[in-house]
C-alpha cells in the first residue's frame, strides 16, 4: 500500500504596513546673497509687502463680502450696484489717503497680492463687479504706466513674494493647486 502523501499546509503570512503622517517640516537655512543689490531688493519688497498688508486684507475682506452678496439669487441689478458703490464710498473714506501714499511698487505688489489671495486678476474683478467700462478705463491707465491689471498672477515666477507672504503667514491660497477661484470655493 502506498503510502498516503503528506499534504503539507501553505504557510501564512502576514505583511502589515505602518503609515505615519508626520507634521510638514521647513528647513530653512541663511540665504546666500548673489550680492548686496539682490538683498537690499528682497528687503526692500518685504519692506513694502508688510506696508500693504492692512489694505491686501481690508481688499480681501471687501471682495468676500461683494461676491457672497452676488450669489443671493433674488439680488438685482440695481441692489448690486447700491451695495457696491457702498462698500466702495466705505472704502474709500477709510483708505483712500492711505492708498495714494503708496509708491509705485507698493501699488503694483498690492494688485499682485489681491490677485493672489482672490485667484483673480483686477481687471476680471472691476470688470464683473462694477462695470466693462471701469474695467477698461483702469486698464488703460495701468498700461500707459506699464503695467497690466489683466494678468494672472502666477506663484512660479514670483518666487521672492511667494517666500516673503508664506514667511508672514500667508500660505498660498489652495485654489492655485486646484485650478479654481476663490469666488468658486465658497
Amino acid at each position: 500500500m502506498p503510502a498516503k502523501a503528506q499534504q503539507s499546509q501553505p504557510a501564512v503570512t502576514y505583511d502589515t504596513m505602518y503609515t505615519v503622517k508626520l507634521p510638514e517640516v521647513k528647513i530653512t537655512d541663511e540665504r546666500k546673497w548673489a550680492n548686496d543689490t539682490a538683498r537690499y531688493r528682497y528687503n526692500q519688497m518685504r519692506y513694502y509687502v508688510m506696508s500693504i498688508l492692512p489694505y491686501l486684507n481690508a481688499a480681501t475682506k471687501l471682495f468676500n463680502e461683494i461676491d457672497a452678496k452676488f450669489k443671493e439669487p433674488n439680488l438685482g441689478r440695481q441692489e448690486r450696484k447700491r451695495f457696491v458703490n457702498a462698500k466702495e464710498d466705505e472704502m474709500r473714506t477709510q483708505f483712500e489717503d492711505k492708498v495714494k501714499g503708496l509708491n509705485v511698487t507698493q501699488g503694483v505688489l498690492l494688485i499682485k497680492l489681491i490677485g493672489r489671495q482672490t485667484g483673480l486678476n483686477l481687471y476680471k474683478i472691476i470688470d464683473d463687479f462694477k462695470n466693462p467700462f471701469e474695467a477698461m478705463k483702469w486698464q488703460t491707465w495701468a498700461r500707459l504706466n506699464g503695467h497690466n491689471l489683466n494678468k494672472r498672477y502666477d506663484p512660479a515666477t514670483e518666487r521672492d513674494l511667494e517666500h516673503i507672504m508664506e514667511g508672514l503667514g500667508y500660505p498660498l491660497p489652495p485654489f492655485y493647486t486646484t485650478g479654481e477661484t476663490a469666488s468658486s470655493l465658497q
